[in-house]
């Protein structure tokens, strides 16, 4: 085991940053709260933004841009998004720094740069981009609008961790504007298939699809769906939402259409995001003591390429052989990386591209082209074998999708033993503290009883899956009729 990071069993959570650190996907930046997003960590989003960004627009939508900030007077439109926000905002008052005539060489706000009305740094676009699509919506003929963007924003979190909860971090936000019910239902289910196939396809990560209670859904939705993961320590972790949002927005507002019967109608909306929170999820559904594990699907570096040599000479016949096997997995669309630098034994390479999740590894030397093989080592399960340089493109090609299914499939397998059926208070609490996971139980479908089950346990109703069964029971605090099982857990 590496020594430059934390066990998992030692401590989860010091092994989860010690991991971001040292292999290099962020740091903390000179604001509190903020994160500085490396090289390394913003190829990973990248790739992830990539696939998203093209899945979105193979389902029609399309990408503008909107202001980073919101009047007040705006943000306060839809009470209970404003209310559901408002512990978080950052909030712009003046315009102007200027000097401190008591303090030479100090700036302080300009008194007289107050701003008329105060600005609130984006925590989520609804008001601003509603207030927009007023002006953009006068008749059935300009519905549907799907529209999506990337961005930015700003909620003033106090306990920070990094990916996982920042007062700044990139996301992507749906907003969709719809002349019917049903129009703007089918696209907040659409989008939600949209993001568990790329948590399962790309990610490698199983999710349950699910709705979210009352009491968990967006500040401002009629129903929120979402995805649920779980990590390798039993938290879940909502990795990414959809949400139904009526008819509210456009009432705040005040966006109607006339229709095809020359009457106003109130239009429908819908809003969906996910954010570099998913690049968390990645790490911690994955990972091991040696550093990253990441889907070769969404690795910066798919495949590394180590030469072994002794003299110039050796060095020039592995460097033709090695750019020989570049130029085929680059024309096969494979990510690849030479790494013939000299400051660094083979050793030390190897173990800083495994810290780095890198899921193939080639090692070459003179002998092994003499001998026309290769050493191939796989990040997942850390296998190495000696492979023939005839055919190592479509080699590789292969390994790559063994090791993608495999990722995926010991993720399944954990989290599918990580659900345990429950039908007593006392055997909820004692898997909640033992096994951790997943606990389905029966509740009684009241807000009371969750919020209290929160305050004992610490842990939430994560989602009424979409697949549930219908099945009579018991309330697990209660004792009061229960028409289904819901999944709770404690989470991130």
């Amino acid at each position: 085991m590496s020594k430059e990071i934390t066990s998992r069993s030692v401590d989860y959570s010091q092994w989860y940053n010690d991991l971001i650190l040292k292999a290099g996907l962020a740091d903390y930046s000179a604001v509190r709260g903020c994160m500085v997003i490396k090289p390394y960590g913003y190829a990973l989003w990248e790739n992830m933004r990539d696939v998203l960004d093209k899945m979105f627009k193979d389902t029609g939508h399309v990408n503008a841009y909107f202001p980073i900030f919101i009047p007040k007077s705006l943000f306060e439109a839809e009470e209970k998004n404003a209310e559901g926000f408002a512990k978080e905002c950052a909030v712009v008052t003046h315009y102007r720094l200027k000097s401190d005539p008591d303090n030479p060489g100090k700036l302080i706000v300009d008194p007289e740069a107050k701003l008329e009305e105060e600005l609130v740094v984006r925590p989520t676009s609804e008001a601003i981009i509603w207030n927009t699509y007023k002006t953009w919506i006068q008749s059935y003929r300009d519905l549907p609008i799907l529209v999506n963007q990337w961005a930015n924003v700003v909620r003033w979190e106090m306990r920070t961790r990094l990916f996982l909860r920042t007062a700044e971090f990139l996301w992507q936000e749906g907003h969709t504007a719809h002349a019917t019910r049903d129009e703007a239902i089918e696209e907040t289910e659409k989008m939600l298939e949209v993001y568990a196939t790329f948590a399962e396809k790309y990610m490698a990560l199983p999710v349950v699809k699910g709705v979210k209670t009352e009491n968990e859904r967006f500040a401002g939705a009629d129903d929120t769906y979402c995805i649920e993961a779980l990590m390798q320590d039993g938290k879940a972790l909502q990795a990414g939402t959809s949400h139904f949002l009526g008819q509210n927005f456009a009432k705040a507002f005040d966006v109607t259409y006339i229709n095809k019967e020359n009457k106003p109608e109130l239009v429908w909306a819908t809003s969906w995001g996910v954010s570099t929170r998913l690049i968390g999820a990645l790490v911690m559904a994955h990972s091991d003591d040696e550093g990253l594990v990441l889907p070769p699907k969404l690795a910066p570096i798919q495949v590394v390429i180590v030469p072994i040599y002794k003299g110039e000479e050796s060095k020039a016949l592995i460097d033709a052989k090695a750019n020989e096997i570049i130029a085929g997995l680059k024309a096969n669309g494979i990510r690849v990386k030479y790494d013939d630098s000299d400051n660094a034994r083979p050793g030390w390479k190897f173990a800083e591209y495994e810290m780095k999740g890198v899921p193939v590894r080639l090692a070459i030397g003179a002998r092994d082209i003499e001998n026309n093989v290769i050493e191939i080592a796989r990040r997942d399960t850390r296998e190495k074998s000696s492979v023939s340089l005839d055919g190592l493109v479509e080699h590789i090609g292969n390994l790559l999708n063994d090791i993608q299914e495999s990722i995926f499939n010991k993720s399944l397998q954990f989290r599918n033993e990580h659900i345990t059926e429950v039908n007593h208070w006392d055997e909820f609490v004692a898997t909640l503290d033992t096994k951790t996971g997943f606990v389905s139980a029966h509740w009684d479908g009241t807000n009371e009883t969750e919020d209290k089950i929160k305050n004992l346990t610490k842990a939430t109703i994560r989602c009424i899956p979409l697949d549930n069964k219908q099945e009579a029971g018991i309330c697990i605090l209660s004792g009061n009729p229960s028409k289904q099982r819901v999944l709770f857990a404690r989470a991130y």
